[in-house]
């Protein structure tokens, strides 16, 4: 193997060369000279790749696997989905799967490790889990077209491409080289929109995860919807803008609820301050208790914060239970992520609302003052449900085996 680190050539003057007076180099010019000498020297590992098979480039060979991964996914899971139900359903699963762990007791799973699909006849028929065979239905026939990798790779690599397809995410890393399941996770380790906070939290917190960590995760919130709290209804957004990673989830979570998106009296279900929006209740309890309510307001207007939290978040999360030490990094594998222009950046009060309908809960912070979206009272609209989230998995967990989907086709003109 080469090494990496750069020769140094020879430069010692031969013996024949007279020696000509050179005018002072001033000091900082050496230094300049210095220093870019040391730059280059630093950069250049960086600048040693790997050329796969397909002509991509990677800093790891490991990592060529994925790309034959990557362009099956883009071409014909998410096709010409932005940000809408493909991708909220791909990131969604990435945390049902992941947070079937415990540091205390080993008898909860093992994490990050595909258990969810491996064994779905046994997960997706618990409670916690409805609504995710939408996602065994859209990437069973894929997982079972590339052997190549694990399923609790696949699951994890096809959430991390998911939220590139959203504006505003900061850019995601990828772990490579997760160990698939041997058992299911039990029941219960996924927390509910019933369950308390403190019950919450304490799920979480054994799983790794504190309280600011698991408030940066909701964050995924902002591009999300409910489809099975309302059963008569589905693709709910949480806020206005659900095909944007920004800061309005925060606000609108904050606000006084008004109205519900269809029928009352649906467990883990308040009122939202606008129409056609769900509220969870956990969502509604996170912004308003003492333990994280802070934490909570810390994301209103500040998108940065936001990005970044969650992309720390997410990261870990995603190795749950795993051996990072054995795994690979192949980061630069996922497609760069779309910027939210400066504009969008900016939060806001919905049309109908303002700073009075803010229900104030962090004692140390006020809530920040907004503008409010002029025009007439909105009426936030459904997402639109991917007709490859059917299939014959069924929420009660019935169907659900790798083993009987077929291997994907790719997707007609008429589906993205």
């Amino acid at each position: 193997m080469r090494s990496l680190e750069p020769k140094v050539g020879d430069n010692t003057k031969p013996s024949w060369c007279s020696p000509v007076p050179a005018a002072p180099t001033p000091m900082f010019s050496k230094s300049l000279v210095v220093l870019a000498a040391l730059a280059t020297v630093l950069a250049s590992p960086l600048e040693r790749r790997v050329t796969c098979a397909g002509g991509q480039t990677t800093s790891n060979e490991a990592c060529c696997v994925l790309f034959p991964v990557l362009e099956d996914i883009q071409a014909n899971l998410f096709g010409n989905d932005t940000c809408g139900d493909a991708s909220h359903t791909a990131l969604r699963v990435s945390f049902h799967d992941a947070i079937g762990f415990s540091m205390t007791n080993k008898s909860f799973g093992t994490g990050a490790d595909g258990s969810i699909f491996l064994f779905g006849e046994t997960e997706l028929s618990y409670p916690a889990n409805l609504g995710i065979a939408d996602a065994f239905n859209l990437e069973a026939p894929f997982i079972n077209g590339h052997p190549e990798i694990s399923v609790a790779d696949f699951i994890q690599f096809t959430a991390a491409v998911s939220l590139t397809k959203c504006p505003g995410v900061a850019q995601p890393t990828f772990m490579f080289g997760r160990v698939d399941a041997k058992a299911p996770a039990p029941i219960g380790t996924v927390p509910q929109p019933t369950d308390n906070i403190p019950v919450i939290l304490a799920r979480m917190g054994d799983a790794g995860l504190n309280a600011q960590e698991t408030v940066a995760l909701i964050a995924s919130h902002s591009i999300a919807g409910a489809d099975d709290i309302d059963p008569n209804l589905q693709g709910l957004p949480f806020d206005s803008t659900p095909s944007t990673f920004d800061t309005q989830f925060f606000v609108e979570t904050q606000l006084r609820g008004t109205v519900f998106p269809g029928s009352a009296g649906n467990a883990g279900e308040v009122m939202a301050p606008i129409k056609g929006e769900l509220r969870l209740l956990s969502d509604s309890n996170f912004a308003r208790d003492s333990s994280t309510s802070c934490f909570f307001q810390a994301n209103v207007n500040n998108q940065q914060l936001m990005a970044n939290n969650f992309k720390a978040a997410f990261a870990k999360m995603q190795s749950l239970g795993q051996d990072v030490s054995k795994m690979v990094d192949c980061s630069d594998v996922l497609p760069p992520v779309i910027p939210l222009p400066g504009a969008q950046q900016a939060a806001f009060f919905p049309s109908g609302t303002d700073q009075e309908d803010v229900e104030q809960a962090c004692a140390t912070a006020a809530f920040p003052s907004l503008p409010v979206l002029p025009g007439p009272l909105e009426t936030v609209a459904s997402i639109f449900q991917d007709p490859a989230t059917d299939g014959n998995c069924d929420d009660d967990g019935s169907g659900c085996v790798l083993s009987e989907f077929p291997t994907a086709a790719k997707r007609s003109s008429s589906e993205l």
